[in-house]
């Protein structure tokens, strides 16, 4: 028997029993879909985080007084006894950094409310900042203009609003010269920041910038900021540029020799490493999870596969008494197992795609579809059939074919 003899053979069976080939393949069909749709949404969320979270630039560090993310109770709590970084931290790095070719400060809150006459926007983010963050944040203004040192030295009561703000509270108006209260305080527009859309269901674009001595003179001083600096070029200007912020700023601290900062100098590549082992983990354990519908589904593949067996005792008789070896009959049946997996593995493929892209147009969730994801989906799922086709195959191919022809179910 060639290959496509077995093939034919073994797509002739399944046709034959389609109803019981279908609720064989079901196990196969979640399990693939279930990994699919992890990788899925794995990689979007990889993709997304590396190019819009976490998107400071190779060239950009940021330094604050705890982490940006925390990952036991004493970091935490060492983190909270720490002295606050100022304003006059951020000049004296501004002054003496001369590695740092652009330095901001940046400090937020939020669940803001932000009113337009009788309109109003809840749970929107208010950023303090300093002119120069513009440039850092790669803030995309499309009216307006951006802060200027005179709005910050003068703290003045103007502010650049998400597009958000613009869409529910404005609609249709020019907002520029317009005035709206933020927490209570009025301010007026001078900028709208390019639409960036949602993820996660949550918007990218409900925010408002003020100078960051009106977010101080609002919300008062006792709040620690955040330096941002971008350095001149990547590689070694990068880490003489940081270097050089952290000896000014531990002089002022006075941090003592061999003792470590008291505040933190993070970079891009921090928070992705941070974030890659983190997803990582998740990864693995999902994927465990979700393997287990495969293990599931190689099992029914199993019994079924027996109960054909049985069912073609006689057949196996003639086609032994004909001439058949019992390489054709394990070939014919662990063809027949492996083609269902692989059909169960293309449904399941394309069942996986279709929940991802129905939740990330439903809520947001960033998905990404891979090629090797694919394929690797397609030879698991092939394999898992094939693994667990092995035994019935056997079986069937070790039957005495005088036996076989005298059997009776």
């Amino acid at each position: 028997m060639n290959t496509v003899e077995a093939i034919r053979l073994a797509l002739q069976s399944l046709w034959a029993n389609k109803l019981r080939s279908v609720l064989t393949l079901l196990g196969i069909v979640i399990g693939v879909a279930a990994v699919i749709a992890v990788v899925t949404f794995v990689n979007g969320i990889n993709g997304y985080v590396a190019e819009k979270i976490f998107n400071l630039g190779a060239d950009v560090f940021i330094i604050s007084k705890s982490p940006n993310v925390i990952t036991d109770v004493d970091q935490f709590l060492e983190a909270r006894t720490r002295k606050d970084i100022d304003l006059d931290d951020y000049r004296a790095i501004s002054e003496a950094c001369t590695e740092c070719k652009v330095i901001g400060a940046a400090i937020g809150t939020a669940n803001g409310t932000i009113k337009y006459n009788e309109e109003s926007s809840s749970d929107s983010i208010i950023r303090g900042w300093t002119p120069s963050m513009a440039p850092i944040y790669d803030l995309d203004i499309v009216m307006g203009r951006v802060l200027t040192d005179a709005d910050m030295e003068n703290t003045s009561s103007v502010a650049i609003i998400g597009h958000d703000i613009l869409d529910n509270l404005m609609p249709g108006t020019d907002p520029i010269g317009k005035d709206i209260r933020v927490n209570g305080q009025t301010y007026t527009v001078i900028g709208v920041g390019k639409k960036e859309g949602k993820t996660l269901g949550q918007s990218r674009d409900n925010w408002v910038i003020i100078p960051i001595t009106s977010w101080f003179k609002q919300f008062g001083t006792h709040n620690s900021l955040r330096i941002w600096a971008k350095a001149y070029d990547v590689g070694s200007p990068l880490e003489a540029a940081e270097d050089q912020a952290r000896v000014i700023l531990r002089a002022r601290r006075h941090d003592a020799p061999g003792k470590p900062d008291s505040f933190e100098t993070e970079t891009n590549q921090n928070f992705l490493s941070i974030w890659a082992s983190l997803s990582s983990t998740f990864f693995i354990v999902m994927i465990a999870i979700t393997s287990i519908a495969l293990v599931v589904g190689g099992i029914v593949i199993m019994n079924i596969m027996l109960v054909s067996v049985t069912e073609r005792t006689r057949e196996i008789g003639i086609r032994k008494a004909m001439g058949a070896r019992r390489t054709d009959v394990l070939k014919q049946f662990l063809f027949e197992a492996g083609i269902m997996a692989m059909i169960g593995g293309v449904v399941g493929i394309l069942a996986g795609i279709s929940v991802a892209k129905v939740v990330t147009l439903s809520i947001g969730m960033p998905s990404a579809i891979r090629l090797w994801s694919v394929l690797a989906a397609l030879f698991i799922s092939t394999s898992v059939g094939v693994f667990f086709g092995v035994y019935p195959a056997r079986k069937a191919a070790k039957l005495d074919p005088i036996a076989a022809l005298r059997f009776e179910l």
